[in-house]
């Protein structure tokens, strides 16, 4: 499954499943089968999405430094982390919520 998102304010934006549902899970959108399948953001809302994922993002970057402080003080092998992080993912999105949130319109998906 993919999640398509669309505005009036800016181009669609396509995420497949597992990357759509940490996005919305971060922001506090509900993604258990069936009821997240279909979702609208509010203008109103996009601030405080918008922070959540800085928030996720900083605190990814946080927790995959310790990882590597911790490995290099042990003397082990440094952990791997996934080829694209959060930040990578989150941008689009975060970008799209800033258009929208300054045109006054809503995001949706699943419809």
């Amino acid at each position: 499954m993919l999640y398509k998102f669309k505005s009036k304010a800016a181009g669609d934006l396509i995420m497949l499943q597992a990357n759509g549902r940490r996005v919305l899970e971060i922001i506090g959108k509900d993604t258990t089968p069936g009821s997240g399948d279909k979702g609208i953001i509010l203008p109103a809302q996009m601030a405080a999405a918008i922070a959540a994922l800085q928030t996720a993002v900083a605190q990814e970057e946080a927790d995959q430094q310790a990882a590597l402080a911790k490995a290099l003080e042990q003397q082990k092998a440094p952990p791997r982390f996934e080829a694209i992080a959060l930040r990578q993912r989150a941008l689009p999105f975060i970008e799209m919520l800033r258009r929208c949130e300054k045109a006054g319109k809503e995001i949706v998906w699943g419809v």
